[in-house]
């Protein structure tokens, strides 16, 4: 779960750029990082929450309209401006809807038909897919055995979770595969955005803002073409799509932002080691979602497989 564009490592998590100065910030890094945890890893549950009264696109919508206003207020604050060039809003809407509106809506359907829990475990994948395509992709990015390893024994936890042994029964192929679509956009969108905006003069969070606007506009382009205006409105998914905007898009990328400021994108990006335990923990307390001993097995196969393939050659 992640909007942040200018990243340094396609195969991990978005973060800001690596180059940005470190800052102390006001609150403990380590306060702000558990912080970050809980609020991308309860957002699969407020995304599931939000479909009970609305349609995926109009989660999505909400979203990215409350996620927006949060950045715009943080620039407003900051007097930061929107980035100039007709060819950076360009690479932007393509950032915009590979990092945001995409996933986003991916991720807003498939919880229609699949757990929470199970969604939280499949956007772990991430990085399993970043590095597969980083192989193709970047050519700088040369894999290590050890990398390579850590690929296979994650898309072997991915197989555990899916009970592939047991063909996948009871196991809803769209949604899932949805999820799984929804993983492999975020990298996809991570190597786009390092090859055409890594240089940009623009500051992160210019062109954080300029995203999230983008990818809002594309939303309520879409959005009437596929829903109707809601008759009535429903408290508790609104209140989710508020939070999940507000809580798990904007304050989340301002968080992020800080974290890669004061202790750099490499501990910054392990945060996405916590999300799946925080999304399943959530999922079954909250939501009181079933729970087969192969999700939790599996994701703990998943994330040790993820976190190999962030091993780098020592210089």
């Amino acid at each position: 779960m992640t909007t942040v564009t200018a990243s340094r490592d396609a195969a991990g998590p978005a973060s800001a750029s690596s180059v940005l100065p470190r800052t102390r910030g006001r609150l403990d890094w380590r306060l702000r990082f558990a912080a970050l945890s809980l609020i991308w890893g309860f957002s699969f549950l407020l995304i599931k929450v939000g479909t009970e009264g609305y349609a995926p696109f109009q989660v999505t919508l909400g979203r990215l309209v409350f996620g927006t206003a949060v950045l715009a207020a943080a620039m407003a604050v900051k007097r930061e401006r929107l980035p100039r060039g007709i060819r950076t809003w360009g690479h932007l809407t393509v950032a915009a809807f590979l990092l945001n509106a995409l996933p986003f809506s991916l991720f807003a359907y498939s919880e229609l038909t699949i757990p929470s829990t199970l969604a939280g475990i499949c956007n772990a994948t991430s990085p399993l897919w970043g590095m597969a395509l980083s192989m193709v992709a970047l050519s700088e990015d040369r894999p290590t055995r050890v990398r390579v390893a850590g690929l296979g024994i994650g898309f072997i936890g991915v197989l555990t979770v899916l009970g592939a042994w047991q063909g996948f029964h009871g196991l809803d192929a769209t949604g899932t595969a949805m999820a799984l679509l929804a993983s492999l956009s975020y990298p996809i969108g991570w190597i786009y955005v390092r090859r055409t905006l890594a240089g940009a003069g623009e500051s992160h969070l210019s062109l954080t803002g300029a995203q999230l606007l983008l990818a809002t506009v594309q939303l309520a382009v879409v959005t009437p073409l596929f829903t109707s205006v809601p008759t009535s409105f429903f408290l508790v998914p609104l209140s989710a799509i508020v939070a999940l905007g507000a809580l798990g898009t904007g304050l989340a990328v301002l968080l992020q932002y800080g974290l890669v400021a004061e202790v750099g994108p490499t501990t910054a990006q392990m945060v996405t080691y916590f999300i799946p335990v925080i999304a399943t923990a959530a999922g079954v307390a909250v939501l009181g979602e079933s729970l087969a001993w192969s999700t939790p097995v599996g994701a703990v196969i998943v994330l040790a497989g993820a976190a190999l393939t962030q091993v780098r050659r020592s210089v």
